[in-house]
């Protein structure tokens, strides 16, 4: 192959990369940004961001209620005292935070949020007819990254994970994990992103893990079943577990050709007996519950990074932080521009009016380009009720009365998804 040819190739590929890059688009779209006075890892989110995260945060919240998840709220701090028990400081305490002393005692930035829900099944007794108890939280936790691999949305201090804890019995465990796998699939067609592989995440070698072979072997071969049940070719990697048990990571790629973990499954038999969980069966005895922690999308953080990526900032049309925008083609259509933006944003859609103050029409149709739908209204349109649709796509769907393109914009939003218009 000619030297001039790939040299050419990797060099469109560099463009391609930096084009998708998440840190770019993030500050060409306004999503988010960073301050050194809040600190390196610690982005906050502007306006459009905040759309995009509320967004992604009510699907998750949907596709978990109706899964028969219950949510909880649980405080971001912990006494040192909680994580000794689960073991996160004696596996996990070069990735915290110190403890900050208040009277005579220790307090720590939570690392994780499974203590807390342990707490949370704690807290009352339950029969065995009560589960699966499923028990979901999107919280906030601190990890001491090192400055050196902060970057973007990708690695940062403060995360905000979709994450769930399911009370079962041992009989349920693998329909669970099962259960919660269909659920991250599910996200994924809408979100429009795809899993680059399966892989079951196992202990390695060294004092990181905890020191019990039977809960090993059995948490692992209930994850291998639920694979084979699934379907889902995977690989094994030694040294990826969690320090209590395996998992399934659901691994994505970004622009660079980076491997991420973006979802995860784990079945735990550590928690439960380390905070002495318990259920009363059918017998009347107390009996060990097992714990199944899923994330849907992983952290807020992450999975906006990798959606921008992967869209190239084009996000699906029901996740746009704009859905559409309104294009008087002169200022004499602009009356009518706004009432229709009005009458969108009253059905719903996030809509703006861009008029003839912000350029000529196909400039405005430039800056338009990563909304989904554009809505231009010339005289005849204004005349007689209608818009001409443009799509994102390139495509022109042609003119239509107002009530028929809200209703259709509004039910393709509505199924989610990445198709546009039928």
């Amino acid at each position: 192959m000619p030297r001039g040819f790939v040299a050419w190739s990797l060099a469109l590929r560099c463009e391609e990369t930096t084009m998708h890059d998440h840190r770019r688009l993030g500050r060409e779209l306004e999503l988010f940004d960073t301050d050194p006075l809040m600190g390196a890892g610690l982005p906050y989110w502007l306006p459009a961001g905040a759309v995009v995260r509320h967004t992604l945060e009510e699907y998750v919240r949907d596709a978990e209620r109706r899964a028969g998840y219950r949510h909880v709220y649980s405080p971001v701090l912990g006494k040192r005292e909680l994580y000794e028990i689960s073991g996160h400081w004696d596996h996990y305490r070069d990735d915290m935070y110190p403890p900050m002393r208040l009277g005579a005692e220790e307090v720590v930035l939570r690392p994780s949020l499974c203590p807390h829900h342990a707490l949370v099944y704690r807290s009352r007794s339950h029969s065995y007819r009560e589960l699966p108890l499923r028990i979901a939280e999107l919280g906030a936790m601190y990890r001491a990254e090192l400055s050196g691999v902060l970057g973007g949305l990708t690695r940062v201090r403060a995360i905000h994970l979709n994450d769930a804890h399911i009370f079962c019995t041992l009989e349920q465990a693998a329909d669970e994990a099962r259960g919660a796998l269909e659920l991250i699939g599910r996200a994924y067609a809408d979100l429009g992103i795809r899993a680059a592989r399966y892989r079951l995440s196992l202990p390695g070698e060294g004092g990181k893990y905890v020191a019990d072979p039977e809960l090993w072997r059995r948490a692992t071969a209930l994850l291998r079943q639920v694979l084979a049940v699934s379907g889902l070719d995977h690989e094994e990697a030694e040294g990826e577990a969690a320090f209590y048990g395996p998992k399934i990571d659901v691994q994505v790629v970004d622009a660079a050709g980076r491997e991420a973990t973006l979802s995860t499954v784990q079945i735990d038999f550590h928690q439960p007996a380390r905070f002495d969980l318990h259920y009363i069966g059918a017998d009347g005895a107390r009996h060990r519950p097992v714990m199944v922690h899923r994330s849907i999308i992983g952290s807020v953080e992450r999975a906006v990074a990798h959606l921008v990526e992967e869209h190239g900032g084009a996000l699906p049309a029901w996740l746009a932080p704009v859905q559409l925008v309104v294009l008087p083609v002169t200022e004499a259509q602009e009356e009518r521009a706004h009432a229709v933006a009005r009458e969108a944003r009253d059905r719903g859609l996030r809509a703006e009016t861009a008029g003839p103050e912000h350029g000529s029409l196909g400039a405005r149709v430039r800056a338009a380009r990563l909304v989904p739908y554009q809505a231009v209204i010339g005289e005849r349109e204004a005349d007689d009720g209608l818009v001409a649709l443009r799509l994102r796509d390139g495509r022109r769907v042609g003119a239509l009365p107002v009530d028929d393109f809200l209703h259709g914009v509004a039910a393709r939003l509505e199924a989610r998804g990445t198709v546009l218009w039928e």
